[in-house]
């Protein structure tokens, strides 16, 4: 197969404090991060994994947590250094940093810029200060309006705002007051999806009230609609763009690419003579007490007759789906070994053929896991 575009991904585990609604690999923070430590150990994780990227630039770099907006600008733009010294990266590199309103320092989001980052996902979640504190956010609304503010004044007008519906005793109307609180803000990015309880977590054990399901349907829709009046395009099943905005980390997972994950708890897929996924140690503390190929806690091939499926997982998401020239390049398959599940799918209305792409219909998008399951190996 040829090597498809390559990403980091780069996991900063540590929160302030870990909401009851979040099932990510995040910690509470202790009194002092070892930030120094923990990029020195990034680093030699990248070392690790460096020759299967060949010669292949990055495309992108996505900081995720936890709250890597915690680390400093200093150790930040350390790590982005040591990536450069090690590996390509194309001029136009995109470089995500997930920030919490809560906890930017005035004066950070500058630092963050001049240390390479390039644009910024702010984990708004709620304008209404009593849905934040029911879902255990540290910040309020104007911590929001002032870290959007920040953003602006350092050069970083490139934002994502991430927006949740669904919360708990949330009516329609301020479903649709929060979205158009965020819109008032003019990112470039919208991230908007449902709160669900995820096993694990503490509203999974001690559910909260929640709209019921004909409250939160309604919620989407109409959400769908005022974004979609005010310029922004659909082009995932919960992520939302001005024109030339679309998030090329994000797209590149969806188009089946490649990427590196270094850091505690942090996913892989690189591609050689097979597709390989690497999981590497969760816990903060395991993982910076272990030698890099000990942080390794998962290396898996993918099967050959599982890469139809995972590809799917991806490429379903997106509201234009896949061209077929990208399935066969991107697992190696014939796209008339996956013919009868994608006749199936048409048949059931969830599928959209043009030819040279499958897309998925507006009732695809709705059930999508109903669609995405077409594709699981028999064996599964």
């Amino acid at each position: 197969m040829p090597l498809p575009p390559l990403s980091l991904y780069v996991h900063l585990p540590w929160c302030v404090r870990k909401c009851p609604y979040c099932d990510f690999n995040s910690h509470a923070a202790p009194a002092q991060i070892p930030q120094r430590d923990y990029v020195d150990a990034l680093l030699e994780d990248l070392d690790l994994d460096r020759p299967a990227a060949g010669d292949r630039p990055l495309i992108s770099i996505f900081f995720g947590g936890g709250t890597p907006s915690l680390f400093s600008p200093e150790e930040i733009g350390r790590f982005l250094a040591g990536v450069r010294q090690r590996i390509a990266c194309a001029d136009d590199m995109e470089v995500t940093l997930e920030a919490n309103p809560g906890t930017i320092e005035h004066g950070r989001f500058r630092g963050y810029r001049e240390a390479g980052v390039t644009r910024v996902s702010l984990g708004v979640q709620s304008f209404n200060d009593e849905h934040l504190k029911v879902l255990g956010r540290i910040h309020g609304s104007g911590d929001i309006r002032r870290a959007v503010d920040e953003l602006r004044q350092a050069g970083l007008d490139n934002f994502n705002l991430d927006l949740m519906y669904g919360l708990p005793q949330q009516s329609r109307e301020q479903a649709l007051a929060d979205l158009a609180a965020a819109i008032a803000l003019e990112p470039a990015h919208l991230s908007h999806y449902q709160l669900t309880l995820e096993p694990g977590t503490v509203f999974h054990h001690r559910p909260p009230p929640l709209p019921d399901h004909d409250t939160t349907w309604e919620m989407q829709l109409e959400c769908q609609a005022l974004l979609a009046s005010s310029g922004y395009e659909q082009y995932e099943i919960s992520a939302y763009a001005r024109a030339g905005r679309r998030c090329r980390h994000n797209l590149n997972y969806w188009q089946f690419g490649d990427y590196v994950g270094v850091g505690a708890g942090a996913h892989g897929k690189l591609t050689g003579s097979a597709v390989e996924r690497t999981t590497r140690s969760k816990q903060p503390r395991d993982y910076l007490s272990r030698t890099p190929a000990e942080r390794v806690s998962e290396r898996r091939t993918v099967a050959a007759g599982e890469l139809s499926f995972e590809f799917m997982l991806n490429a379903l998401r997106l509201r234009e789906g896949f061209a077929v020239p990208l399935f066969e390049e991107r697992t190696g398959l014939s796209i008339d070994s996956i013919d009868a599940e994608l006749r199936a799918a048409q048949t059931r209305g969830l599928l959209h053929s043009t030819g040279r792409a499958w897309e998925p219909t507006e009732l695809g998008f709705r059930f999508l896991n109903d669609l995405q399951e077409m594709f699981l190996p028999a064996n599964c």
